[in-house]
């Protein structure tokens, strides 16, 4: 049995040079990567009182005030990530849920989606909510879109329309009492 030898080449003069100007443009490049990618996770607000407000999507326009009733879709989590709550669609009064939620409310804006980190201070504290999963002391997370919000005025004159248009159509006036055999 032959044994074939194959000579090895020399290395050419400035190879070693080319081999390391692309190892180190190869390390730059995978930093400017890492770099730019921070920059792009969503931005955590924290508030004096201690809520966390991450903007997942930025919305636009005005932020509802304590006189209105926003419309959200949401989801609420304890920090087991047990889901307790959910709606689509769900009508709030900003002044008439947990302060947490509350001072998160005024901070959106319509179209955009927020995620609420709310300590149990800013919750439902010592107590349990009766009928509730929620314990005692826990803090919450929800997941909301403001999906628009409108003011307690705008929401009565449109209920008077609504009123008025069924009375129009033959509908019975708001507070008779119902037909017989109804």
């Amino acid at each position: 049995m032959s044994v074939t030898r194959v000579p090895i080449q020399p290395i050419k003069k400035g190879s070693m040079l080319k081999l390391w100007l692309g190892i180190f443009i190869a390390v730059v490049a995978a930093a400017a990567l890492a770099w730019a990618s921070l920059r792009t996770l969503p931005a955590v607000e924290t508030t004096a009182s201690g809520l966390q407000i991450t903007t997942l999507e930025a919305g636009e326009g005005p932020s509802p005030v304590d006189g209105d009733v926003t419309l959200v879709s949401y989801e609420g989590r304890l920090s087991d990530n047990t889901v307790f709550d959910a709606a689509e669609q769900q009508a709030m009064p900003v002044s008439g849920v947990v302060p947490g939620f509350s001072e998160g409310l005024k901070k959106m804006q319509k179209g955009g989606k927020y995620r609420l980190k709310i300590p149990s201070e800013l919750g439902y504290g010592a107590t349990s909510p009766p009928g509730s999963p929620i314990p005692a002391n826990a803090d919450l997370t929800f997941d909301v879109e403001l999906l628009d919000f409108k003011s307690e005025a705008e929401i009565r004159a449109m209920q008077e329309q609504m009123q008025q248009l069924q009375q129009q159509q033959g509908g019975p006036p708001q507070g008779a009492p119902p037909r017989p055999g109804n």
